[in-house]
């Protein structure tokens, strides 16, 4: 063989292996920076993944309504009783005498200028007022028409003579149906002075005036 050949046959074979070395290493190169930058795409993910996570958000206080204190209730007063009015009246029914007491005058036992000046109450003296003549009533007649029933009290003054000094009505039912017939018929009716140790005093007395139609 020649040498020439023997030459070329040799550097033919050197640059092969160059060419085959700077193949192999660009290769190499090549592998190593996709890796890098798949490595770089994965982070960059990650990163983004990371900061799309919101945070949690933040425990609301719930605010409860303060409960409303109670209503106050209103203290209402006890009703004021009726002055002058003794609970157990006791009284006639068209024409029969009796009477009940009433303190509506003088004090017990206080002498006003002798026994004309006395004013006592029927549980004070020896004898009560009595009535010894009693005219009639008249009965309403739109109320005996409509067949209404009812009674008038009176709070009366019977002075030393038997006579009817005062008058009050302190309570009447149906209010203001029976009040004048009663009234125009107990001014027509006489008395039997109180009496206390002998003497006739003055003397408060109420009568109570029925209205019946049976």
């Amino acid at each position: 063989m020649r040498a020439g050949e023997r030459i070329r046959r040799l550097a033919w074979a050197t640059g092969a292996m160059m060419i085959g070395t700077v193949l192999v290493l660009g290769t190499v190169i090549l592998i190593n920076r996709y890796s890098n930058s798949l490595d770089e795409t994965r982070s960059e993910a990650t990163s983004q993944i990371a900061l799309e996570r919101k945070k949690p958000p933040p425990d609301q206080e719930i605010h409860k309504p303060k409960p409303k204190p109670p209503p106050r209730k209103s203290r209402r007063a006890p009703p004021s009783p009726l002055v002058g009015l003794d609970t157990s009246l006791s009284g006639v029914d068209m024409g029969l005498p009796g009477f009940s007491a009433d303190d509506l005058g003088g004090l017990e036992g206080d002498l006003l200028g002798g026994a004309d000046g006395m004013v006592m109450t029927d549980d004070t003296v020896d004898q009560p007022p009595r009535a010894t003549y009693q005219a009639p009533m008249v009965y309403p007649p739109r109320a005996r028409a409509q067949g209404v029933q009812g009674y008038v009290v009176f709070s009366l003054l019977i002075g030393i003579t038997g006579e009817i000094e005062q008058m009050q009505i302190v309570e009447s039912y149906p209010e203001g149906i029976f009040d004048e017939a009663a009234t125009q018929g107990i001014n027509q009716w006489q008395f039997e002075p109180a009496m206390y140790q002998g003497q006739a005093v003055r003397a408060w007395a109420k009568q109570r005036v029925r209205f019946d139609l049976s």
